[in-house]
Order: structure tokens, then sequence, then C-alpha cells
């Protein structure tokens, strides 16, 4: 994880300072299109997989929006922005007064960010809104995403989305859109992106400086972020020793067992523990689709709601900061010795 910015992945490029976006073309002519039209929503949810580009893809609005300040005068589809331009590098420094960008906050005793966007972060918007009304301008906020507002804070942001401020526009990014109130999904606009197809996670990647390869492409599901975890956090080795404690059986399970557990639970583990849960999570419910797809309803019921059960689990863990190896060992016993 990059220091200077907290929850950026090793070799990513940090949304606001990112010229490129790949694979989403359709996206990016809908947003031109009816910021042209002058009759945009105010409120746009972008959903999608981690690591496909959503965040990139509201900045780059943000950057067009307040380029083109006018809609009738707005291009109808959202160019690379160019750094050099006083509006892209106001936004790339996180100095622009028209747009504000909401995340989890840094823990200063840890220097660890998080576990939510509290109601203090979202209030900051009704700040930025007071502060800026009599500009004329635009104003922009960004949240990134909001599945980590806590229910105060998804409260207090649900309180402007119903009274929205005159060329007010809210971005919400979602990885998990179920997550949100049902009161927030229903002010804000859908946009639905899908995970990059070959070609445009190559060249996305290519972008960072990473040559894909065909194994690459296939384990990274259509995810940027994913292939960066699969190249420079130890991805691959993840996957190949969980599926070691798979193939396993009696001591030599248990040592498997262990030494990913170790791996997991060390210093500077977090990116890592989340990749791991997230192919845990994705390897339960393929076997599950599986199990029902050949008939096998008892298998297939028991899967989901192991998948479930661990969902809890870790989200219990997280929540009272329980030992992490012991957590990974309870999870891999059950996966290995599933119950009835």
């Amino acid at each position: 994880m990059n220091d200077e910015r907290p929850g950026l992945l090793d070799g990513a490029i940090w949304p606001a300072e990112n010229m490129k976006l790949f694979g989403h073309d359709d996206a990016e002519a809908f947003l031109a299109q009816s910021y042209r039209s002058g009759k945009g929503h105010h409120a746009i949810l972008i959903e999608g997989p981690p690591g496909v580009g959503k965040a990139t893809l509201a900045f780059r609005f943000a950057n067009h929006v307040l380029t083109h300040p006018d809609p009738a005068g707005a291009p109808d589809r959202l160019e690379d922005p160019d750094p050099a331009s006083p509006v892209s590098r106001q936004i790339a420094s996180g100095a622009s007064h028209n747009l504000l960008h909401l995340a989890r906050p840094v823990d200063e005793k840890t220097g660890k960010m998080k576990s939510a966007i509290t109601v203090d972060e979202v209030r900051r918007a009704g700040r930025f809104f007071s502060q800026t009304s009599g500009t004329g301008n635009w104003r922009i906020v960004i949240i990134d995403p909001a599945d980590d507002m806590n229910r105060n804070a998804a409260n207090a942001i649900l309180k402007i989305l119903e009274e929205p401020p005159k060329r007010a526009l809210f971005l919400l990014i979602s990885h998990a859109p179920g997550k949100l109130l049902p009161t927030i999904r229903s002010r804000c606009l859908p946009l639905k992106l899908a995970p990059l197809g070959d070609s445009a996670l190559g060249a996305a990647l290519a972008h960072l400086g990473i040559e894909a390869n065909r194994d690459l492409l296939a384990a990274a599901n259509g995810s940027v972020g994913e292939a960066l975890k699969l190249v420079n956090y130890g991805g691959s080795d993840i996957i190949a020793a969980y599926n070691d404690v798979l193939g396993a059986q009696g001591a030599s399970a248990r040592r498997a067992m262990h030494r990913l557990a170790d791996a997991l639970s060390g210093k500077d583990s977090d990116t890592i523990f989340e990749f791991f849960t997230g192919h845990v999570g994705e390897d339960l419910m393929q076997k599950a689709r599986a199990a029902a797809m050949a008939g096998q309803v008892a298998a297939a019921e028991r899967l989901a709601r192991l998948h479930s059960d661990i969902g809890e689990r870790l989200t219990v863990s997280d929540a009272y900061n329980l030992d992490r190896k012991q957590t990974i060992l309870s999870i891999l016993g059950d996966i290995k010795e599933p119950g009835p």
C-alpha cells in the first residue's frame, strides 16, 4: 500500500491523477451526453467490482464538468484530461475548491485508514456547499466508496441528496450497492461498470508498465486491482497455498494451514488478507453454483451457508479486532471440514 495515498495499491495510479481509462467507452459516452443535454441526474451511483476503474471514471467526469461548466457547450464525449490544465492540476493535487473527495479517514494514532466513512466526513460536504454557495460554479462530491459509510454518515448524506443544492453533482462509488440504504439508491441514477475484457485489461496493465500473460488475465477476473495484487502482493502464491490446503490431509493439511495463516497475519498484510478473503468467497460461491447446476441441492446450500457464515465471522473479527491468525485457521478448518 502506498503510504502517501492510503488505500492505493502499489503500482497503481491515484484516480485523481490518472488521465487514462480503459474499457468503459459506453459509460463515458452516457455521462458526457447526459451532461450535455442539461438533464443529467444530480446523483450518479457508479457500480461495479473493485479495481475496474470506477473512481477513475468519477474523477474523469468531474474534470469534464469543471472544464466545461456550461453543459450546452460541452463535448459529447469525455476526452483524456489535460494534465497541464489548471482544472486537472487542482483536481490531482486535491486543491480544487469545486470538488470534494470523501473517503475513509486516516486514524492519526495508527496511521491506518479507519474502518468506515464517518458522519464527521459527511459534514465536510455540508461545509463545502455552504462555503461555495455564492460562486455559481459546479460543486462536485465524490464518495469513494459509498459502501464504507456508517449508518450515521449514510443518513447525513441522504438528507443532502433529498434537497440537493443547485449545480451540485454527487458521484457515489459502490462495489456492493446492496449495502447502501435503499433510500440512497432510490435517489441515484445507477451506472454499472462491468469487469474489463482481456483486451482492455491488458491495455490498462500496459499503461501501468505490466505485461499481462494469459494466466494473469484469467486470474484477475477483469480487475486491474486484482491483477496488481496478484503481481505485486504475492496473490498468486496465496492462491497456490490455499489450493495446497484444500488438497492436503492430516498433519500436512495442518502445516499448510499454519503457513498460510502466518503469511496472511504478518505485518502490513491487510491488502493480501483482503485479497485472500475475496478469493475464498468467490471460490465457495463458484462451487455452490456448480453443485446447484449438477442438481446437488444439499451441497449447494451447505456451501452458500458456509460463505455467509464466513462473511459474518470476518465482520465480527474486524469489529472486535480479533486475532487474525486464529480467524484464518478457523475459516480454513471449516472449509476443510464443512458442517452437515
